[in-house]
């Protein structure tokens, strides 16, 4: 039997298969490498500068949010010992002020009688 023969009557060509290496000049294959490489860097200090100021603001807001819940703490300890802070006392009184000039507002506008009105 014959060695070049392999199953289905094919036959075998003998050498490498794939495409032949071209014959590419060597410093021009070297110089693609290392501008390949310069822009790989660039882009790896681009996604690391990116990624610093993304942590950075991070725990900027971490800081304000941890402030704001310690200003929270303090208010609640002061109303468990019956002090009501000054800033709640603003919240309070700019609501009600609020809502006073919106149904204020409400009731001077001509035009629609108001849903809740009694006047039929």
């Amino acid at each position: 039997m014959d060695d070049s023969k392999v199953g289905g009557g094919k036959v075998k060509k003998p050498g490498k298969r794939g495409r032949k290496p071209a014959k590419i000049d060597l410093k021009a294959k070297l110089e693609r490498s290392r501008q390949s490489a310069r822009e790989c860097r660039a882009r790896k200090k681009l996604r690391y500068q990116y990624l610093e100021e993304l942590v950075s603001s991070r725990e900027r807001a971490i800081c304000a949010l941890r402030e704001e819940l310690e200003m929270y703490k303090q208010w609640c300890m002061a109303m468990d010992q019956g002090k009501i802070p000054s800033e709640i006392k603003a919240l309070l009184t700019g609501e009600e002020q609020n809502k006073s000039q919106q149904n204020s507002t409400r009731h001077s506008k001509p035009g629609k009688p108001e849903p809740n009105s009694n006047s039929w």
